[in-house]
């Protein structure tokens, strides 16, 4: 019964906060989530105490079952890296979904996204010379301050 209580606070707690909007917060319901299917699965295999494994030690009717064991090892492995690959999402994306700022209406320049693997390849041949115009203007000006004595 208390193996059923944990397993339905963790559930109902997971949920609630995978709806919510932060991408934090979405991590820590699905850990919740991975946390009661592995107490589950324990509960499954674990219906009372059971003798160990080894058949030399223990009679064959009394051994416990290491399956659900095995798949409990695993998902927390599994859970580790998935919690791992969102965390990193997460610290890698500029803002979660809390905030929304029209870039156009604000007036900001549309900034591309850390994760973003787009790069020059998407520029327009224009939009390059441009930009290599801009570095090379920034560098002559940079060395002309050094020169007189600015910097």
């Amino acid at each position: 019964m208390i193996m059923a209580l944990t397993i339905a606070v963790l559930v109902t707690g997971g949920v609630y906060l995978t709806q919510q909007r932060g991408m934090v917060r979405i991590v820590f319901g699905m850990q919740l989530i991975g946390h009661a299917a592995n107490l589950m699965l324990l509960a499954t295999g674990v219906g009372a105490w059971r003798g160990e494994v080894f058949l030399d030690r223990v009679d064959a009717a009394e051994v416990a079952d290491p399956l659900p064991q095995a798949f409990v090892l695993t998902a927390i492995v599994i859970s580790m890296a998935t919690t791992t690959i969102l965390l990193t999402l997460a610290a890698l994306g500029r803002s979660d979904d809390t905030v929304s700022v029209d870039p156009v209406s604000s007036g900001e320049e549309p900034r591309p996204s850390p994760v973003s693997t787009l790069g020059r390849a998407t520029q327009s041949p224009e939009e390059f010379r441009s930009g290599e115009r801009a570095r090379r203007r920034a560098h002559a000006t940079l060395l002309a301050d050094k020169k007189e004595g600015r910097r």
